[in-house]
């Protein structure tokens, strides 16, 4: 039996040390609209004209350090692009920016890169195919694989 959800991922609202430093990262990086900020205290950020996606704030972290490995906390926000293009776009700037990737994968049903955002946030850009074209297996389940992407090849559509 299929749970019945008609819920969606709204926004993932972060703690971040430096406020100026992530809204650089997510506006100017990734591409993300400011939509509000609240002083050195807050930010909320959106795509498409939309209130936000991303909070960012210092209530509780300002000039905070990442939590160690092997803590609990959050994996990875995944930030879904339209189309190949626009994902080689923004691997473009990530890569200018001289931030490097923690991993890469071809899964089939999508292509992501990893990384992670100043404050050690796992961060996760990727691109859907199109679900006629996700893989299957003989009784047309869903077969997600997770195989390497080639970085180059997506880099080269940046233009």
């Amino acid at each position: 039996m299929k749970n019945q959800v008609a819920a969606c991922v709204g926004h993932v609202h972060l703690k971040v040390a430096d406020l100026d430093r992530a809204i650089a990262f997510y506006r100017d990086i990734l591409g993300f609209d400011l939509m509000q900020r609240y002083g050195d205290a807050a930010a909320f950020l959106g795509a498409g004209g939309y209130h936000h996606h991303i909070g960012l704030n210092t209530w509780h972290s300002k000039d905070g350090t990442p939590p160690p490995d092997g803590h609990t906390g959050l994996y990875h926000a995944a930030f879904l692009y339209p189309d190949r293009k626009a994902l080689a776009q923004v691997l473009k700037r990530v890569t200018d920016a001289g931030i490097s990737l923690q991993g890469a994968a071809d899964h089939g049903v999508s292509e992501a890169v990893y990384l992670n955002d100043p404050d050690g946030n796992g961060v996760e850009l990727y691109r859907d195919r199109p679900p006629e074209d996700w893989p299957r297996d003989a009784q047309g389940n869903l077969a997600m694989v997770n195989a390497p992407l080639d970085v180059p090849a997506l880099l080269a559509e940046a233009v």
